[in-house]
Formats: structure tokens, sequence, C-alpha cells
């Protein structure tokens, strides 16, 4: 990664991480999601009514669960047999900026079969130089 893009990803963009690899298409991304609206994940039926007049994303989410954590959706354009996305070309900005570090700030993480990863963007052999 060249200097530049380095400064700009860790201190412009205070970004730690930055997502590798691609799509393969497994659907696991659209299922068990967890929301996060501003500061909290979303965790009352309330709450997400109020959504869904801000923004048709919310429209797509079906509710499966709630935890500790928040309510659980998954998302109604996924097709349960080719586990393809119906919509995939006019898809919402949060599934094409998927996954995203923010993810990972919450706790969650890539399922197994997912072909991106989020690789750090100073390597930790770097970070241990400066220590030494």
């Amino acid at each position: 990664m060249n200097r530049l893009k380095k400064f700009f990803l860790t201190k412009v963009m205070r970004k730690l991480y930055q997502r590798t690899g691609q799509c393969n298409r497994c659907g696991q991304c659209c299922r068990q999601i967890y929301v996060k609206h501003y500061k909290h994940v979303v965790s009352d039926e309330k709450e997400l009514e109020r959504l869904r007049f801000m923004h048709r994303f919310y429209g797509y989410l079906k509710l499966v669960g709630k935890d500790e954590i928040g309510l659980i959706f998954e998302c109604e354009n996924l097709d349960p047999k080719t586990k393809k996305c119906k919509i995939h070309r006019l898809r919402p900005g949060i599934c094409r900026r998927y996954p995203q570090e923010e993810l990972f700030s919450m706790g969650g993480s890539l399922c197994d079969e997912c072909g991106y990863k989020m690789e750090p963007i100073i390597p930790f052999s770097e970070v241990l130089e400066k220590t030494e």
C-alpha cells in the first residue's frame, strides 16, 4: 500500500483495517443482522417502525429474533434457494460497503465462508518495529 493511501486511511479516515477480497455470494451477511443506528444497535420494534419511515433499507428487514445486543434481522431480498440478492444492482449503500470496520468494534466477525477479509492497514510487524 502506498504511503499516501495509508496516511489518508489512518490519519484522515481514522481507520485501522481495510477490506480485502471479494464477495463469494454465500448470503451469510444477509442473515443474523444487527442494525446500528447512530451510536446504538436497534433494540425495540417501535424504533424500527420509526426508522422504516426514514430509509427504504429498513423496510427490507424481517425481524427474526432478539437477544441482549438487540433486534436480529434477515434481509427479505436474499433468495433462500440461490443465496443471491434479488435487488443486487439496486442494493442500498450499507450492503455495498459491507463489511465495514465498525462490525468488529461491535464484537462482530465474518463467517468462515465470506470471501472478504479485514486486514490491518498497518501490519503488526510494523507496529512492533516502532515499539522496539
